[in-house]
This record gives structure tokens, sequence and C-alpha cells, in this order.
């Protein structure tokens, strides 16, 4: 799209961008899990999920109308901001071309009507010892800014094995002729936002469908350290037959989540 486009009237377009991590580990003990889940219950409790909320929410340039959180027992939590902008009467190129968004500063952009939420799900597994944190985030905007911007802050927040993305422009404008617009921005792909650090740390899959305007990347992280994922122990206090045998569960729950099926 040309950065001169003329609009009859709002900008209607709605762009979403759903985007979910997952942390796994092992906790080899009952107590050893129950003290992995409480950690994270805490670590990404309500308080500090509204935190990362308000900072898309400054990122993407929108102005928090109303928040609902709350903490469930036994685990997990949830927050919904309501959020709204003033409208402006041109983008900046910055705002609407690829490229990673700011880590965070504040973007003007031109929201209505729009909404973030963020969901977390602290799951472990009753027989193997893995354990598998999952945190749902979805940006929903109108107007000229994309909520692709929030990406590289929300990649950044979050200590992510796998990140699966799915991003949709839906509903149509005009331009000042009367003709349809569909999308209001140029896109090939979720990673043309992505930082290059994050671009070399993970493995990345696309599957887009363009007539549709609808892009999904997955990512899976490329370096594996097995201490990075013992929760309660260490790769010093248990034997080599341990370590690989722990090795292979941790890589199998985490292909099975990269790739949506199971494993043989």
């Amino acid at each position: 799209m040309t950065d001169n486009l003329r609009l009859h009237g709002f900008n209607n377009l709605t762009s979403s961008l759903s985007f979910n991590i997952y942390d796994i580990c092992y906790a080899k003990t009952e107590e050893q899990t129950a003290a992995y889940i409480d950690y994270i219950d805490e670590l990404y409790n309500a308080e500090r999920l509204t935190q990362i909320l308000k900072d898309v929410t400054n990122i993407i340039g929108a102005h928090v109308l109303n928040i609902a959180r709350q903490d469930y027992e036994p685990h997990g939590a949830s927050v919904t901001i309501l959020i709204a902008e003033h409208e402006l009467d041109e983008a900046a190129p910055e705002q609407i071309q690829p490229g990673p968004g700011p880590l965070p500063e504040t973007v003007v952009g031109h929201l209505d009507k729009s909404h973030v939420t963020v969901h977390s799900y602290p799951e472990s597994h009753p027989d193997n010892g893995i354990s598998t944190f999952r945190l749902d985030i979805d940006v929903s905007t109108c107007g000229h800014i994309s909520p692709l911007k929030a990406l590289n802050y929300l990649i950044h927040s979050f200590d992510s094995d796998i990140v699966t993305m799915d991003y949709r422009v839906r509903g149509f404008t005009r331009d000042v002729d009367g003709k349809k617009l569909f999308i209001d921005h140029g896109i090939t792909s979720i990673q043309d936002y992505l930082a290059e650090d994050t671009k070399n740390a993970y493995q990345m899959m696309d599957v887009n469908v363009y007539q549709e305007n609808m892009f999904h990347t997955k990512m899976l992280l490329k370096d594996f350290e097995l201490d990075n994922y013992l929760f309660g122990t260490s790769r010093r206090d248990i034997t080599f037959e341990e370590a690989r045998d722990i090795e292979g569960r941790l890589r199998k729950e985490m292909l099975e989540i990269f790739y949506s099926r199971n494993l043989d």
C-alpha cells in the first residue's frame, strides 16, 4: 500500500494478533512439580501480566479504558484491557511498514474499540515429569498501526521455548473513490516484524494464506541446554543415562507442540 492512501471515513479494518508462548521444564518429584507451578503462577500473576499489557498499549499508542484481571485457584490468571486512541489524520511510515517494534517506547497509533487480553495455563504431565506453561495473548486493533509492532516487546518479555503467532486482517474499508480495501498495509510474513536476535535464536516456519490476509508463524528455540530445563536439580546431580532420557522427553514435548501432533 502507498503511504499517501486516502480513505473515505474511518479505517474500520480490524487487525488481530494471537500470540502463544510455551515454557517447558522437567520436575522429577511431585514436590518439584508443585514448586514449579507455584513459581510460574507467581512470576506471571495477574499484576505482572497487567503491567505487560499496559506496556503493549503504550507501544501501539493506546489509552486504557478498562482493566479486568483475575488470579485463579489453584493456578492461572487472566487480564483483559479495553483500549482506545485518538484518531490521526495520517499514519507515520514507521507505524505501518514491516519491522520490529520498540522495546518498549511509545508509538502513536490509531485505535478505537480495541482490546488486549492474556490468559495463563500452567500444566504438568502426571507420569513423565514434564511441566508445560502456556500463555495466550490477543491484541486486536482498528486503524493504521498493526498489533505486530508489539511482537518484539512481547517475545522479549517471556522466556519462551516455543512461540506460535496468528495474524489476520478482517473486514474492509474504502478509499475516497469507494473502492473496497481488505488490507491497508503490505505484509509477506510475520517474520518481517521480528528483531534479528529473535530470528537467529529460533527455528521458524510459516503457513500463510495471502488471498485471505491470514498469516501464521511458529518458532522453536534452537539452543538446548539441559540445565535450563531442570527444576529443583541440575545436570551434575543426575547420571548420563538419566540426562539422555530426560532430554529425549523434553525434546519430544517441544516437537509435539511445535508440529501440533503426537509423535511416536
